[in-house]
């Protein structure tokens, strides 16, 4: 099927929190709209077993079932979803812009990009296969989960060592294993980690292996100066070694900063007009549910102005 024939509104790219509340509120407004998303929907809340942190659930609430009813929200709207493959180019076209899909393209007279970012993996044995059930990519989504348990950190970048900040609220002990003779993060956070009697520097050193049956109960760390490798319990790890924003293919027609996250001004509109961004695949300061939430919705509410205006 090819979806050149059928001109939209909008089109957003991306089915996590932030292009969820962006398909509310557009069609809402009934702009013809469609939400294109490479996977389920969801985006990395869904690595997550439950949201905390998000206002006005006192008792929190399974990440599942949170995109389910955002989801639902949309679809009783009247928004279109469509599961497809990843996005492979986005191009000014007819007055408007053309995406692609894998074999399929469609046109709109706007677009919000919510393609959000991939933590990087360490891509060892065990971690894909526990993420969710010990292995986490956000100590403010999964910590309270780890009240007086031994987790592991790994990285030695200011994320890494924020977040062993963060654990120490409620892990009796964390290990903080980093690949480097020393940590990288900015020497106010160091002087706070050395202080605190929670936490274990593990240097030179790197991971090798996840383990556990239905959780996370331990690794293998490898010395890199002798090679010697250790086997530890511990009931979770936190893993802070980068993210890469999902912009691969949008580096010859957008404004990107140096590692690939979309600029926007004020009303997240991007280096070209029309065109929005918003959650994670933006350049902002901090990657929260509520954040895109609030984005997503911001976002949409531009796209509107502009299309009243065109």
């Amino acid at each position: 099927m090819n979806n050149l024939n059928e001109f939209y509104d909008l089109i957003i790219a991306g089915g996590g929190p932030a292009g969820i509340t962006a398909g509310i509120y557009a069609a809402r407004a009934r702009l013809k709209t469609v939400l294109l998303e490479r996977g389920l929907p969801g985006g990395q809340i869904a690595t997550t077993e439950f949201l905390e942190n998000y206002p006005g659930f006192p008792e929190g609430l399974k990440s599942q079932e949170f995109i389910k009813k955002i989801t639902m929200q949309a679809s009783r709207f009247g928004l279109e979803i469509f599961t497809l493959s990843e996005m492979t180019y986005l191009k000014e076209a007819m007055g408007g812009f053309e995406v692609a899909l894998g074999e399929k393209r469609y046109l709109s007279r706007a677009i919000i990009l919510a393609t959000g970012a991939s933590p990087l993996r360490l891509n060892i044995p065990g971690e894909k296969e526990l993420t969710g059930r010990g292995v986490s990519y956000c100590a403010t989504c999964d910590g309270a989960f780890f009240k007086d348990k031994v987790v592991a950190v790994a990285g030695g970048g200011n994320a890494a060592i924020e977040e062993a900040l963060f654990l120490t609220r409620f892990a009796s002990k964390i290990f903080i294993i980093h690949r480097r003779d020393q940590l990288r993060a900015d020497k106010i956070l160091q002087e706070k980690i050395f202080k605190n009697g929670k936490v274990e520097l593990i240097l030179d050193s790197e991971i090798i292996k996840i383990f556990g049956e239905s959780k996370v109960e331990g690794c293998v760390v490898r010395n890199k100066k002798s090679g010697h490798e250790n086997r530890m319990a511990i009931n979770g790890i936190f893993i802070y070694i980068g993210s890469i924003p999902n912009t691969n293919f949008l580096e010859d027609i957008l404004k990107l900063d140096e590692k690939g996250y979309i600029i926007t001004n004020d009303e997240l509109q991007t280096s070209l007009p029309g065109v929005f961004a918003a959650g994670d695949v933006r350049k902002n300061k901090a990657k929260q549910v509520a954040i895109a939430v609030g984005e997503g919705a911001l976002a949409s509410i531009s796209a509107q102005k502009y299309l009243e205006a065109i």
